[in-house]
């Protein structure tokens, strides 16, 4: 398909429909439904990166409008005007103005809230201003009309003087029709307005116009812009002295004049809405989220409602997931023990069960917990309740040194830690930001749950406490608790010791209640088994192989010996030879190159109740904490042999005994144990993307210190109590 050549002057630089791609910024303010209508238009076609030079997420995506022309849309940070305080803000706001080199929009599609629209149509009568090629992708009329609110749409569009389509892309609503009007106003069918939004010349007259003789091609309200922030801006030495000179000697105060362009902007916004939108009388009764946030989030049951939402949502990590992790195992078990039975007696086939399907079985029995603790945080999010819950808890999280928005990196910390200390970055004041980085790896990242569940499953009794609150539950809920405790005793401490004094203030923006998007949650789901299996199965797997080598060999002198002992005992004693045959693998693995690293560090660990096989898991838990259950599963496969592929990873943990006869798994130390997984920093990746978040291994040191300082305590305490 042939395309005309058209040249169109949008702030950017020059675009022309010869090409066959089509560059779009998706632009709007925060809860505008941005990343609904970036998933309807783009599908499974994305890529998340970061914008250079910031870590900020740069989230990408391609679609086709038509025939011949494709389109790359990136998905800008949300902001409310253009006027950034936070560094993602400053990442939209330098490509709206033309100053990110990476990222050259042709066109700019702009959510507007409906419900909320005298607030979003400020940002955008200040992208109009700039004179960029924009077209609204108007949202949230349903929840508009639920408000009473009527809005004319075609009037509203005479009003701008540019392109309004209302979308739902939740329901996948109105998509076509934007992409069609996209498609026209990138053939110059639509044309920004000639007349600014509100007279921007008036507001600094002489010194727009001495700004414009250096950048001609620029609009007026660019100018104020330049004048604002040049700083910030890809200038010369040269223009960026001229424009400080302009500044000075026209006595431009850039704080008059944002709050004189506010007022305008307001003003006009409220004439147009008095032609286009049709509002109810205030003292209409308020709506059903209104009512539901005086309950939920009142100062006493609102905390009660929370503690309650979190201990169902434990029971029914726990209760739901126990009887398809059950099948799970009991069918590896089986396999195990028929794949013995078919092999003959080698090396290779020993891999092949104590290494490989040992390794897999470690992998898969925990699928089903990850996927229905990501379905329920995920229904929590949809519905809006996650939000409530940072609005709820500011006031405790500024006792500690944080604040309100500090709560969302913490809570996402339940599913990873990695995302949740990214996502600290919208926090602007760096001393909280820091505070929630160096404590958001206490929070138990879904990598923890199969270590809970397995110890759980040993050392606490399936029982219910006042006949219908499960004990294992309960214990669940409370070491995800004690994380939570403890990052913000830490949190309280280490506002003493960082001394970075800024003001801070809250704003959040509570999203409607919505019903949960039952497909988004099951997607979720699956998506989020996918990775746990493909990228921590991956590690699992290569360590349980690893480890099946080093538990398998040793030095030649070491297993030799014990090889010739224990065919001596069995030609004394032929009677005894299975019973000898299960001590000769114990022994063997004893004095395994495993084993020997085990018996190294058992001196510091044997104080906490532990053995030096759960040394060794401790050791390779340090590439991803999920691997103590691989772990285990290897060493035991490869000391009980045949006998146990007949033994569910459990069952050989219960037998487990140490030199005096005594379990190891004992209520003392397995509540140690899970003390340790609790506080401890055994993550990579987490200490990765804290010296990436922080630009120092200072931090990383500080974190793996404190948090191995403070597990190595409180689990002594715990066990010395207990045993």
């Amino acid at each position: 398909m042939e395309y005309a050549i058209i040249r169109y002057f949008c702030g950017f630089g020059l675009f022309d429909l010869k090409k066959s791609t089509l560059h779009i910024a998706l632009v709007g303010n925060p809860n505008s439904g941005k990343s609904s209508l970036f998933n309807a238009l783009t599908g499974l076609n994305q890529k998340v990166g970061n914008f250079p030079g910031v870590t900020v997420d740069k989230k990408t995506g391609s679609s086709e409008l038509s025939p011949g022309l494709s389109v790359n849309i990136v998905d800008l940070p949300g902001t409310y005007s253009l006027y950034p305080k936070r560094a993602d803000e400053w990442v939209t706001y330098k490509v709206l103005l033309g100053q990110d080199p990476s990222v050259k929009p042709d066109m700019v599609v702009l959510l507007v809230d409906a419900s909320n629209l005298k607030r979003n149509l400020l940002f955008c009568s200040q992208i109009i201003d700039l004179k960029i090629p924009v077209v609204i992708a108007l949202t949230m009329m349903d929840l508009a009309k639920q408000k009473g609110i009527e809005i004319d749409v075609d009037g509203l569009e005479r009003e701008l003087g540019i392109p309004v389509i209302s979308v739902n892309p939740r329901k996948n609503r109105g998509i076509p029709q934007l992409k069609k009007v996209i498609e026209q106003t990138a053939r110059q069918l639509y044309q920004a307005p000639i007349r600014d939004f509100i007279g921007n010349h008036e507001l600094a007259a002489t010194a727009i116009k001495d700004v414009k003789k250096i950048f001609p091609d620029i609009s007026d309200y660019t100018a104020i812009h330049y004048l604002i922030n040049h700083e910030h801006f890809n200038l010369s030495g040269d223009q960026r002295s001229q424009i400080v000179r302009i500044g000075n000697t026209h006595f431009f105060n850039s704080t008059r004049i944002q709050a004189d362009e506010i007022m305008r902007r307001y003003g006009r916004i409220k004439q147009i809405m008095q032609h286009t939108v049709s509002e109810p009388d205030p003292l209409q009764k308020t709506l059903f989220t209104e009512k539901l946030d005086n309950l939920l989030l009142d100062r006493t049951w609102g905390y009660l409602i929370l503690l309650a939402v979190l201990f169902l949502l434990f029971q029914s990590v726990f209760f739901i997931a126990q009887f398809p992790m059950d099948a799970i195992d009991w069918s590896f078990t089986h396999f195990n023990t028929w794949v013995s039975g078919l092999l003959p007696e080698a090396w290779w086939s020993d891999l092949l069960v104590n290494g490989l399907l040992a390794g897999l079985s470690g992998i898969l029995v925990f699928v089903p917990q990850i996927m229905i603790l990501f379905g329920l945080i995920t229904i929590l999010e949809d519905t809006g309740y996650m939000a409530r819950i940072s609005f709820l808890t500011d006031k405790l999280m500024r006792k500690v040194g944080l604040n309100g928005k500090s709560v969302m990196p913490m809570i996402s910390g339940f599913a990873c830690a990695v995302p949740a200390i990214m996502s600290a970055r919208n926090i602007e004041n760096r001393k909280e930001r820091l505070l929630t980085i160096l404590i958001t790896p206490l929070m138990s990242c879904s990598a923890r749950l199969p270590v809970y569940t397995i110890l759980i499953g040993l050392v606490i009794p399936k029982k219910e406490v006042f006949g219908f609150f499960g004990l294992q539950g309960l214990v669940m809920m409370g070491l995800y608790l004690l994380g939570l405790v403890m990052a913000l005793i830490v949190s309280y401490v280490a506002k003493w010791f960082i001394r970075l004094q800024e003001k801070s203030f809250f704003i959040l923006e509570l999203p409607i209640y919505r019903a949960p998007r039952w497909k988004n949650v099951i997607v979720t789901m699956i998506n989020k088994a996918k990775i746990f299996v493909m990228d921590a199965g991956k590690v699992i797997m290569v360590i349980s192989l690893i480890l099946w080598a080093l538990s398998s060999y040793g030095p030649k002198g070491r297993q030799k010996g014990v090889t010739e002992q224990y065919r001596r005992e069995t030609a004394l004693h032929p009677g005894q030879a299975a019973e000898l045959k299960k001590q000769k693998q114990a022994a063997l693995l004893e004095n395994s190159y495993a084993g020997l690293l085990g018996k190294t560090i058992e001196p510091v660990i044997h104080p906490l109740g532990y053995d030096w096989k759960i040394g060794i898991a401790l050791i390779t838990s340090f590439a991803a904490r999920e691997v103590f259950v691989g772990t285990m599963a290897t060493l035991y496969s490869v000391e009980g042999g045949k006998d146990a592929d007949q033994q569910t990873l459990r069952q050989r943990m219960e037998s487990a005994r140490r030199e005096d006869g005594s379990p190891v798994y004992t209520l003392a130390s397995g509540v140690s144990l899970m003390i340790f997984y609790v506080l401890a920093m055994q993550c990579m990746s987490t200490l990765a993307v804290v010296r990436r978040e922080t630009r120092s291994w200072k931090w990383p040191l500080i974190q793996v210190i404190y948090m191995t300082g403070l597990a190595y305590v409180v689990s002594l305490l715990a066990y010395q109590l207990l045993k």
